[in-house]
């Protein structure tokens, strides 16, 4: 009898498939052709599946894998967008958001004592203004990439407090994000082995990634993270190790210059002059030595010469980028009406208007190149209040941590500060594969310090004085 009921499920099970594989047989011709072909396209439903499979499974170990991942995937998730090409087109990335977000919402609703109030609050503040900002933009479709980009934003900041609340698990992390860089400076090689036979001149190199900016600020984040990993003694690194890494980070250097960003090029600096005021002086003499060898490629040379030249508004006039820059800000600004320097015009209303205000537009729909500038713009002093708020609070935490952990507190604040520095003449808000790493390292961080002793003792003296305050405010009111 057994044996008869394993025969008959077998045959169930058998006839289930071949009817899987029928429906997929008869879908799949329509599915290429409605996706004009595209490989991409096509694998983009069995990986979603997979994705959804391994969610089910185990939310953390996906969550570990997208990182691992993101900062390869540009290139490919964007060629599985499917609809109109504009605002409202879709892809596999978009789907990867909404899991990560998912992950960090059944994380708060598990645990939502491990996420203190102070940070999301901010977060929260600063999502509801978008939004309003999305509801009144002239341009819905563009306001809404960016409110959801800020929403997966916050989504990986709130998972880090769920996956490091250890120093080991801070150190596990830390490796993850330098080997995220492993495939990106791998195709950025060989990218630029092939466009070393056609010449470097005018070469930008974005790797993986959808703009050469994107990659240089990633690869600003993973050399000072590389720094920390060599010079900390939490690593327990071996002389091997240590040299293997080293000159890995000096291959992401030369891998930064060619992608031709001066501000992370500057913001590269300061970590290592900072560095090397702090703790070691002789890093100071490298600097000088890398800095002038630095100078002599042409590439390098040109960049910074170009700072010299076209820094006046006339006619005819090229303008270099700064030049250009500081032309379309004040261009922005002064068309602004006002009244609307409290609230602004809505999200993704810089580039809207830009035809209209800035003379050299051509037609084109020009960010401003300054989250600053734009979110000023886009949601007025509001905005800026709440968006800086954010940044305060990590930092007020990042200065205790650098207490518990001295270098790893100052690479994490140099990191934050240089943020701001470069977001005032970047889209910064846009780079959302930079962004997730950059979020991730800054929650780890604070997590860190509130699961370490002298955060829990904080945490508790917190507690008891808001116990005596109500306590006290009970009793005046009896």
């Amino acid at each position: 009898m057994r044996r008869i009921n394993l025969q008959s499920s077998q045959i169930v099970l058998l006839l289930v498939a071949c009817a899987i594989a029928v429906v997929f047989g008869l879908v799949l011709p329509v599915m290429a052709a409605a996706l004009d072909g595209s490989f991409a396209k096509l694998a983009a439903l069995p990986v979603l599946l997979l994705l959804g499979g391994l969610f089910l499974f185990n939310k953390r170990l996906l969550l570990l894998c997208v990182l691992l991942l993101r900062a390869s995937g540009d290139i490919v998730l964007e060629s599985t967008r499917v609809g109109s090409g504009g605002g409202f087109s879709l892809g596999l990335g978009g789907a990867i958001n909404a899991l990560i977000i998912l992950i960090a919402f059944l994380f708060v609703v598990e645990k939502p004592k491990l996420l203190p109030r102070k940070a999301w609050m901010p977060w929260l503040i600063l999502l509801g203004i978008a939004t309003i900002g999305m509801v009144v933009s002239p341009d819905r479709g563009a306001a809404l990439k960016i409110v959801l980009g800020l929403c997966s934003y916050f989504a990986v900041f709130v998972c880090a407090f769920y996956v490091v609340r250890t120093p080991e698990q801070f150190r596990s992390m830390i490796l993850l994000v330098v080997a995220s860089s492993l495939i990106p400076a791998t195709y950025g090689i060989i990218s630029t082995v092939l466009n070393a036979r056609g010449g470097l001149s005018g070469f930008r190199l974005q790797s993986t990634f959808g703009h050469p900016n994107i990659f240089a600020f990633y690869l600003t984040l993973v050399i000072a993270l590389g720094l920390y990993v060599i010079k900390s003694a939490q690593f327990k690194l071996d002389q091997f190790q240590r040299f293997t890494l080293a000159g890995y980070l000096g291959v992401l250097f030369v891998l930064l210059l060619l992608t031709q960003t001066r501000s992370a090029w500057v913001a590269c600096f300061l970590i290592f002059l900072l560095y090397g005021i702090k703790y070691e002086r002789r890093y100071l003499v490298y600097m000088l030595v890398l800095a002038t060898l630095a100078m002599l490629v042409p590439s390098v040379q040109e960049r910074i010469l170009q700072l010299d030249s076209g820094n006046t508004v006339t006619t005819y006039a090229k303008l270099n980028s700064f030049a250009w820059r500081t032309y379309l800000w004040s261009s922005g600004l002064n068309w602004m009406s006002p009244s609307r320097y409290l609230f602004g015009y809505g999200v993704e209303a810089f580039p809207f208007y830009s035809p209209l205000f800035f003379p050299l537009a051509g037609g084109v729909n020009w960010g401003a190149h300054s989250v600053f500038v734009q979110w000023f713009f886009d949601t007025g002093v509001v905005g800026m209040v709440a968006y800086l708020a954010i940044f305060y609070q990590v930092l007020r935490v990042l200065i205790r941590y650098q207490k518990h952990d001295s270098l790893g507190g100052v690479i994490l604040i140099c990191t934050l500060i240089e943020y701001l520095v470069v977001s005032a003449s970047d889209n910064m808000l846009s780079y959302l594969a930079f962004n997730w790493y950059f979020w991730l390292v800054m929650g780890m961080g604070w997590s860190l310090y509130l699961n370490s002793e002298e955060g829990r003792q904080e945490s508790i003296v917190k507690k008891n004085q808001r116990r005596e305050s109500s306590s006290l405010s009970r009793s005046t009111s009896a």
